[in-house]
C-alpha cells in the first residue's frame, strides 16, 4: 500500500500542523527565554568550559529529541512521555512523566511570565504576568492555528533580537577569542552542573510530541521536524554563547541579571542593547505561550486516563482544543505569580524535566527499534540521569521531593481503589 494512502491515526482534536508549522513550534519552545537567563548561571558554574556544557547538552537533547520522535511515529497522541511511559513502561512510569512534567512545567510557566514582567516593567511586575498569562491562554483557546500564527511572529522578533548580539559583539570592537580558553579553574562537576542547566533551554523540542494529535501525518511530520528544530537552535545558542563569551569576561556574564544585553553594552554598539532586551522580553513570551499549550495536552491526557480529574478531558466542539486544561493551567500560573516568585526554578524545572526524558528514553529502549536505536536510548537516559543528580542540591532535593510526593499519591489511589 502506498504510504499516501494510509489514513491517519484517530484524533480526538484536530490536525492542522504540517511540517514548517512544526518546526516553528519546535523552535518557539526552544529559542526562547532560555538561551536569555541560562548563559549566566551556566558560565557561574563552569566559566568558558560552559561551551562544552553547551555541546554536551545539545548531544543529550538529540538523543531524547531522536527517542520522542520514535515514539511519536508509533504514538502520535496528546501527553507525550505520559503516554510513551505508560504504554511501554507501565502506568506508574507513565504517571511520574506526566506528573513531573505538570508540576515542572507550570513552575517553569510562572517562571517565564515573571521574567516577562521583571523585563518589561518591573513596577507592575505581578499585574503584568497575570495579563501576560491570561492574553495567551484566550490565544490557545481559539484555536492551534491562532497560536501557530502568534509563534511564528515571536520567533522572527527573537531571531531578530539575537542577530542584533551577533552584530553587537562581533562587531563592536570588544570581542576577544583568547576569552574562549578554558581556564584551569573548570571541574567535570561544574561541567555537568551546566549541561543541566543548558538542558533547560533545550527542552522544548519535544513540545511536538505532546500535541501528536494536532499534526497533520504525524508518521512522517514529528521525526522530521523534532531534529530539524534542535539542529538549528543548537547551532544559533553555539554562536550566541560563543560571541558572549568572546565579548566580555565569563565573570561578568556570571553576575549579570542580563547577561546578553551586558554582553552587546560593552562594546561599541551598546545602542543595539535595547534591542537584545526586547528580545528577552518576546522570548519570554514566546516560551510561555508554548509551555502552556504543552502542559495543558498532558493534563488532558492524564485526565482522559483518569490520573487527572475528568473534568479536564472535555475537548472544545468548534475550535477542537482541550479547553477546559487549557483554561486551568492558565488559572494555575496566574494564582502563581501573585503569590510567589518563581524566577530561580531553573534548576528544579531541569530536574524534573531531565527524569521525564529519562522515561522517554525508557520507553524508546524497550520499544527495540534495533542496535543503533537501542544504544541511543540507553545512552539517553544514562545522560540524564547524571545530569539531573549533578544539578545543585537544592534542585535535586526539591524535584526528588515532588516526584515522591506524585507517587505516593499514585499508590493511594489505587490502594483505595479511587
Amino acid at each position: 500500500m502506498n504510504r499516501s494512502s494510509v489514513p491517519e491515526p484517530a484524533s480526538r482534536l484536530a490536525r492542522q500542523l504540517g511540517t514548517f508549522d512544526a518546526v516553528v513550534i519546535g523552535m518557539g519552545a526552544m529559542i526562547g527565554a532560555g538561551i536569555f537567563a541560562v548563559i549566566g548561571p551556566a558560565v557561574a558554574v563552569a566559566g568558558s568550559a560552559a561551551l562544552l556544557a553547551l555541546l554536551l547538552a545539545g548531544g543529550l537533547a538529540y538523543c531524547n529529541a531522536a527517542a520522542s520522535a520514535q515514539l511519536a511515529v508509533v504514538y502520535p497522541e496528546s501527553g507525550g512521555t505520559y503516554v510513551y511511559g505508560d504504554r511501554q513502561l507501565g502506568r506508574l512510569w507513565g504517571f511520574l512523566a506526566g506528573w513531573g512534567f505538570v508540576v515542572g512545567k507550570l513552575a517553569s510557566c510562572a517562571a517565564m511570565a515573571l521574567t516577562f514582567a521583571s523585563y518589561a516593567a518591573p513596577e507592575f511586575m505581578r499585574p503584568l504576568a497575570v495579563l501576560a498569562v491570561l492574553s495567551l491562554t484566550v490565544v490557545n483557546y481559539f484555536g492551534v492555528k491562532k497560536t501557530m500564527a502568534l509563534t511564528q511572529v515571536i520567533v522572527a522578533l527573537v531571531l531578530s533580537a539575537l542577530a542584533a548580539l551577533l552584530v553587537g559583539t562581533v562587531f563592536g570592537g570588544q570581542a576577544d577569542p583568547a576569552r574562549l580558553q578554558i581556564d584551569d579553574q573548570w571541574s567535570v562537576y561544574g561541567l555537568l552542573q551546566a549541561a543541566g542547566l543548558w538542558f533547560f533551554a533545550f527542552a522544548g523540542y519535544a513540545r511536538l510530541a505532546t500535541l501528536g494529535e494536532e499534526v497533520r501525518d504525524p508518521v512522517r511530520t514529528i521525526p522530521r521536524a523534532i531534529p530539524v528544530a534542535l539542529g538549528i537552535t543548537l547551532l544559533l545558542y553555539a554562536l550566541v554563547a560563543v560571541a558572549a563569551l568572546a565579548a566580555v569576561e565569563p565573570e561578568v556574564l556570571a553576575v549579570a541579571p542580563a547577561p546578553l544585553v551586558a554582553a552587546v553594552e560593552a562594546g561599541q554598539l551598546a545602542a543595539l542593547g535595547p534591542a537584545v532586551r526586547m528580545g528577552a522580553v518576546i522570548a519570554s513570551l514566546g516560551v510561555l505561550l508554548s509551555l502552556i499549550v504543552g502542559v495543558s495536552r498532558t493534563v488532558f491526557a492524564m485526565s482522559a486516563q483518569g490520573d487527572l480529574p475528568r473534568v479536564f478531558d472535555r475537548v472544545h466542539k468548534r475550535y477542537k482544543v482541550p479547553h477546559r486544561a487549557e483554561l486551568a493551567v492558565g488559572l494555575v500560573v496566574a494564582a502563581l505569580v501573585m503569590v510567589t516568585d518563581l524566577r530561580s526554578v531553573v534548576g528544579f524545572s531541569a530536574f524534573t524535566v531531565l527524569v521525564y526524558y529519562a522515561i522517554t528514553n525508557a520507553a524508546a529502549w524497550k520499544l527495540n527499534g534495533g542496535p543503533w536505536a537501542r544504544g541511543r536510548a540507553l545512552l539517553g537516559l544514562i545522560g540524564c540521569i547524571t545530569l539531573a543528580f549533578s544539578l545543585p542540591i537544592g534542585s535535586v532535593i526539591m524535584g526528588a521531593a515532588v516526584l515522591v510526593f506524585g507517587v505516593s499519591v499514585f499508590w493511594l489511589r489505587r490502594l483505595l481503589g479511587v
